[in-house]
C-alpha cells in the first residue's frame, strides 16, 4: 500500500494469524523465558489457566501482519516509535488473531519535503473479541525529495 492510499479515518483489517504452543514456548525461550510462557503445566495450574505468549510475542504478530498488509510495497522506512502499547489479554495457542489499524494522522511533513507521518492505532485481537495488542505508532515514509 502507498502512502497516498493512507488516509485518516481509513480502517485496515489484516489476518488472521495465530501461534502454536510450541511458537510461543520456541520464542519465549529464546526472547521471554518466564514459566507462564514456558512451562505449560505450570501455566494450566496458574492464574493463566493455560500458557500466554508473550506480549512482546504479540507485537511481533501484529507486525508481521502489517507488514504483509501494508508496508511491504510501501515508501515505509522505519519508525520513531510508539505512543503507547498494552496488553489488556493475553494470547494463547490457537487463538485466530485479526489486527486492526485505525489512520489516526496521515500527513506531508512541512518541515521536511518528501517525508510522510503516519500515526496509527494497531488493535490486535482473537476471535473472542478480546484485545491482545493495543498501539499507537508513528512510521515514516520516503516520498522523494521531489514530493
Amino acid at each position: 500500500m502507498k502512502f497516498a492510499d493512507i488516509t485518516p479515518g481509513r480502517v485496515i483489517v489484516l489476518g488472521p494469524a495465530s501461534l502454536s504452543e510450541a511458537d510461543i514456548v520456541a520464542y519465549a525461550r529464546a526472547w521471554d523465558p518466564q514459566w507462564f510462557h514456558t512451562d505449560a503445566e505450570r501455566a494450566r495450574q496458574s492464574r493463566w489457566g493455560g500458557l500466554i505468549a508473550s506480549g512482546w510475542q504479540s507485537c511481533v504478530v501484529a507486525m508481521k501482519l502489517a507488514v504483509e498488509g501494508v508496508l511491504a510495497d510501501s515508501e515505509s522506512f522505519g519508525s520513531p516509535g510508539l505512543e503507547y502499547v498494552k496488553w489488556p489479554a493475553p494470547v494463547r495457542p490457537g487463538d485466530r488473531l485479526m489486527l486492526t489499524i485505525t489512520v489516526l494522522d496521515a500527513r506531508r511533513s512541512q518541515s521536511r519535503p518528501g517525508l510522510g507521518i503516519v500515526r496509527w492505532r494497531w488493535e490486535l485481537a482473537n476471535e473472542r473479541d478480546e484485545t491482545a495488542v493495543d498501539l499507537v505508532a508513528t512510521s515514516l515514509f520516503d516520498l522523494g525529495a521531489a514530493a
